[in-house]
């Protein structure tokens, strides 16, 4: 058994076995409240930079699979569980946990008390950390986990994104790879792809297969491009509408994406989710700011300003729009994080910009909010009608 240390900026320190690759990483760390949808959690890039520690008392019974992958390799800096499963057990399982993080790199600590270390970044917020299999003194890691930069004012979308554009299923092959077959056999006609019917570009700051898979639901012709894509570069491949994805680190790092969603707006309607929507925010003049622990988990609240409706969504986020500084002479809030009364959408008044601040296309989490990728098509449509 070989043994692991979590050390935090405050000076506290955690000691648990190792599980994964060896050796020592940095990074933020957070916490997420989901019970399952652990690979999806790995896998998603807006984790760069982000050592992730699971509420769920014991994680990795079912295993690893390719399918249920989010993105091309892990992004995670390390992983936090109180009790790895010894047994991986389901029939679309092709490996452990253990191996899977081992195989890709990642140190993993098992064993620690993560309702103790919860409850401390709840009250003390998000904390520089350092997890090691090495041999370090508890000081040595302390001052090491102080000594990282952190997630303010850094651009981790460079890490996450694309190199090239490309058209996401562009042979429009059929999606019964990553459908239960179970679903299927409930509900063939999910086999079946909507015929391409919408051009469309998706900027990917970190952009998650499964948001993919939505638009191509909906008969969107989705072409991907890089983050530095210009607004002049993404208008020349002339899209019917623009999405904004998903990533990593502050939002207000990414003056770049600013500039291009900035000229973007009113030509062609716009929809952003996550950091997207937090894109948006600064691209219409509005601040962003971190928050204390941010929203992690597929349990969140959610209220429609202008319906009253209740939506509980997947969330993962550590920034948000600054509501007192939007512009609201020609931006509204269309949602409320019920915890803390946070912006969780916008939606311009003059043109067809609308985000949100969730992830409606969940994995993992509720499917409550999938309903937004239908409105971005209808939003299409209308805008066509118009112009």
């Amino acid at each position: 058994m070989q043994t692991a240390l979590l050390a935090l900026e405050d000076g506290s320190v955690f000691r648990g076995e190792s599980f994964g690759a060896a050796g020592t990483v940095t990074g933020e760390i957070c916490f997420n409240t989901s019970m399952t949808g652990y690979q999806e959690i790995l896998t998603d890039p807006s984790y760069k930079g982000q050592m992730v520690a699971l509420t769920y008392p014991e994680i990795g019974n079912y295993g690893v699979n390719e399918e249920d992958a989010e993105s091309y390799q892990p992004h995670v800096s390390g992983f936090i569980v109180r009790e790895l499963s010894p047994i991986a057990s389901n029939y679309r399982s092709t490996g452990s946990l253990a191996d899977y993080l081992k195989k890709n790199g990642i140190p993993g600590i098992k064993g620690i008390d993560t309702r103790a270390l919860t409850k401390k970044l709840r009250v003390t917020g998000s904390l520089k950390g350092i997890l090691t299999t090495e041999e370090m003194s508890d000081a040595d890691a302390v001052a090491q986990a102080r000594a990282w930069h952190g997630l303010i004012g850094v651009d981790y979308v460079k890490d996450v994104t694309c190199k090239a554009p490309y058209r996401w299923d562009a042979e429009g092959i059929n999606i019964a790879s990553w459908k239960d077959s179970h679903e299927l056999k409930q509900n063939p006609e999910l086999a079946v792809m909507a015929k391409l019917k919408h051009k469309i570009v998706a900027y990917d700051f970190g952009i998650k297969y499964n948001i993919l898979r939505r638009l191509r639901e909906q008969g969107f012709d989705v072409t991907v491009v890089p983050a530095r894509t210009t607004a002049r570069e993404v208008m020349a491949l002339k899209p019917e509408g623009v999405f904004l994805s998903n990533g990593p680190g502050d939002p207000a790092a990414l003056t770049y994406a600013h500039a291009a969603v900035s000229e973007i707006i009113g030509q062609v309607p716009l929809f952003g989710i996550c950091l997207g929507h937090q894109i948006m925010g600064h691209a219409l003049g509005a601040k962003t700011f971190k928050l204390k622990f941010g929203h992690r988990g597929g349990n969140q609240p959610v209220q429609d300003v202008k319906t009253g409706k209740v939506t509980i969504t997947s969330q993962n986020h550590g920034f948000a729009v600054d509501s007192d500084s939007i512009d609201r002479e020609n931006v509204e809030v269309t949602h409320v994080n019920l915890n803390d009364g946070t912006c969780e959408g916008l939606r311009h008044k003059k043109h067809d910009a609308f985000s949100v601040q969730y992830h409606p296309e969940a994995a993992p989490g509720p499917n409550d909010a999938t309903y937004f990728f239908e409105e971005f098509r209808n939003v299409i449509e209308r805008f066509q009608k118009s112009v």
